[in-house]
């Protein structure tokens, strides 16, 4: 059995680890928080922007753009070099986060060989131990998601779509519903043009309006912003499910913490009673040693 002063060395050991790990799941939770209300305060404008797409297909369903399916064949978003942006995160401590992610990134490599990736986050060694065909030049951080690099991000994506580099882009991100995290693969260029369809004549809007220079233009404008805007919202969606997966992680941490914290503090009280029957065994039987010898020397004299 361990010694008092042992198990109280690691009671305080479990405790100071304990702290670390509450102290994690508040800065976590702070943390969602934060990025969940910036997310909702610009959600409205990039409402607007769909809406827009679809008034713009609402005057001219057939109006020719790189962005979007061909005018009737929605059906297939064709064949060529597939571009998938995966989300990571910079941190671990985190659940099966990362390992969920990396999980469907491998699947699609599996499924279309002819995949390049862009990877945010600080995982990119596992591409490169997988030997899985990386962008280099492509390195965003995860932690704190803002429109401004969600530009970035997408002019970068954008440009690669335009020269023909890639063919085809999807999105690999975690979307935090309730308590669990699912990992998403959508495919963002090219669009279908159905997705922006009118459901019905009475919501169809009056075209009682021109576009300045041409509608094909300011198609092209909007889809970019579109995608810059739902690029944003994965990194959010991302990040936000980050935290809840750390804030899980930590919030087992802190109940083995507990159950551990327990077991050693009866171990202490074990070990201590053992200690204390011990002393005591020990003065009563150097008291009977004591008594037997002065009984003896009675005895002789």
């Amino acid at each position: 059995m361990a010694s008092t002063s042992e198990i109280r060395r690691r009671i305080s050991s479990v405790q100071e680890t304990q702290k670390i790990t509450h102290a994690m799941y508040l800065i976590s939770s702070a943390k969602m928080r934060k990025a969940r209300a910036e997310l909702d305060e610009v959600r409205p404008y990039f409402d607007v922007l769909n809406h827009e797409i679809t008034r713009v297909f609402t005057v001219d369903e057939t109006v020719d753009s790189r962005y979007f399916t061909a005018y009737g064949n929605d059906s297939e978003y064709g064949e060529g070099t597939l571009g998938c942006l995966v989300i990571t995160a910079d941190k671990g401590l985190a659940g099966a986060y990362n390992h969920n992610v990396l999980k469907e990134a491998q699947r699609i490599y599996e499924e279309h060989p002819d995949t390049e990736f862009f990877v945010i986050g600080e995982y990119r060694r596992w591409f490169t131990q997988k030997k899985l065909p990386m962008a280099d030049s492509f390195r965003y951080t995860a932690q704190n998601p803002s429109t401004y690099r969600a530009q970035q991000i997408a002019r970068d994506l954008l440009d690669r779509f335009a020269s023909g580099e890639i063919d085809r882009l999807c999105v690999i991100y975690t979307d935090s519903k309730g308590m669990a995290e699912v990992v998403r693969q959508t495919q963002l260029l090219p669009l279908r043009r159905q997705s922006f369809s009118v459901k019905s004549v009475e919501e169809q809007p009056e075209p009682t309006f021109e576009f300045v220079p041409t509608m094909e233009a300011v198609l092209d404008k909007l889809v970019r912003n579109y995608i810059s805007g739902y690029i944003y919202s994965a990194l959010v969606d991302s990040f936000c499910s980050e935290q809840s997966a750390r804030m899980a992680a930590m919030s087992a941490a802190n109940d083995n913490a507990e159950e551990l914290l327990g077991d050693l503090s009866k171990q202490f009280n074990r070990a201590r009673q053992a200690a204390i029957t011990q002393e005591i065994t020990e003065i009563s039987a150097g008291a009977r040693a004591q008594k037997n010898k002065k009984s003896r020397e009675a005895d002789q004299s």
